[in-house]
């Protein structure tokens, strides 16, 4: 006589063969993740190099500064429990959106975004609202009644009604790449959430719309910025320029790339911004395919470990605060590297652990320290 036995639903609220658990792959709550702490850590290292070579020794240390502050904020995000951090996501999500709309009046305007705001201590607050957007839309994503396997649709529009305010703001600054981050993280936590494939759909239409209303409304900089993509010669004073120097510096490198602090394209300049949004440029010509393909590598890595966590989660409420800290590094580092390669139109958005900026580095060191108190959460009550 054989016995079937019943099939234990998936961690992400579908009973799928390939779930997580029946392959072996999904770790063990409770304890902290190292290997994932590394590759944040290991990440950070490359682009302090990187950042030393492209923009010199003053802005290297001060990356370091941006560093350490990151891996502290990681620490102490980790320690906290996740219903401690649920808590106070509504205070966090108050403070955001007084500080993006104070950056509107008393920002500094940076390559055409009043994206900048200093209090003493220069910031960028749409970098630090990133993680506190993962806070807040995990609540109704994560709020699943008894017997249903995803939240329902009024805790879906509750979710984006949350995003939508940060966005709008963000819009106004102009800052469509950081907008489109937003957007990204939002509707990768409502994938993970387990919503109803209709919903689903609804809100792929919805977004259509929305993108298309983007285009139209879009600045002339702009626009010209995604004409580049598919004719970098139109603007060759402009984003052509940029667009054409970084793949002369991505091909330069090579196999090996010509050597950490001997890039030509690097030390004359010819990439703009190279230490910030195109800091994969300098990698793909002092460390050649080899060293990009080892960051792709990292990061995938890093990603993969956060989908781990996401799958292990006792609570619907870490599950969707890990899988939206993975739809944010995710889509950030694709656009990212995909505009330096001619793939992506120019955003200004930096590469995950990797650029220079400190709002930027303390966030994604933050966001890992969300997948650590996900982790490390044994409840299912959240």
């Amino acid at each position: 006589m054989t016995i079937v036995r019943p099939m234990r639903p998936s961690p992400l609220g579908v009973r799928r063969p390939w779930a997580p658990e029946r392959r072996g792959w999904a770790p063990e709550r409770g304890g902290v993740d190292w290997p994932l702490a590394g590759i944040a850590v290991l990440l950070s290292v490359i682009g302090l190099l990187l950042v030393w070579s492209s923009g010199g020794a003053e802005l290297a240390r001060r990356q370091a500064v941006a560093v350490g502050l990151g891996l502290v904020a990681m620490a102490v995000l980790a320690r906290l429990d996740l219903r401690v951090l649920r808590s106070l996501g509504a205070v966090f999500y108050l403070l955001a959106v007084v500080l993006l709309a104070a950056v509107l009046s008393l920002g500094d305007r940076v390559n055409g975004a009043r994206s900048w705001l200093d209090l003493g201590l220069r910031f960028q607050p749409s970098e630090l609202a990133k993680v506190v957007l993962v806070l807040v839309v995990a609540v109704p994503l994560g709020t699943v009644a008894h017997g249903e396997s995803g939240p329902r649709a009024r805790s879906v529009l509750a979710a984006l009604g949350l995003a939508g305010l940060p966005i709008g703001l963000i819009m106004l600054q102009p800052d469509l790449g950081t907008a489109l981050v937003f957007t990204a993280t939002t509707a990768g936590a409502v994938l993970v959430s387990g919503a109803g494939k209709r919903l689903i759909a609804a809100l792929a239409l919805a977004s259509a719309g929305a993108v298309a209303w983007l285009v139209m409304v879009a600045r002339p900089y702009q626009i010209e910025r995604l004409a580049v993509l598919f004719d970098p010669a139109g603007d060759p004073g402009g984003s052509g320029y940029t667009a054409t120097q970084a793949k002369i510096a991505i091909g330069s490198g090579g196999l090996l790339g010509r050597g950490l602090f001997q890039g030509e394209q690097t030390a004359g300049g010819f990439v703009p911004e190279q230490h910030t949004d195109f800091i994969f440029t300098v990698a793909g010509e002092e460390l050649g395919f080899a060293g990009c393909a080892a960051i792709l590598l990292l990061l995938t890595a890093l990603l993969w470990r956060g989908l781990r966590i996401a799958a292990a989660s006792a609570s619907p409420y870490g599950r969707v605060v890990a899988g939206a800290v993975v739809s944010w590094l995710a889509f950030q580092a694709f656009v990212n590297i995909g505009m330096t390669v001619g793939l992506m139109p120019i955003t200004g958005l930096p590469l995950p652990f990797v650029s220079f900026g400190g709002s930027a580095t303390i966030a994604c060191m933050a966001a890992v320290g969300l997948l650590q108190s996900v982790r490390r959460t044994r409840s299912a009550i959240v």
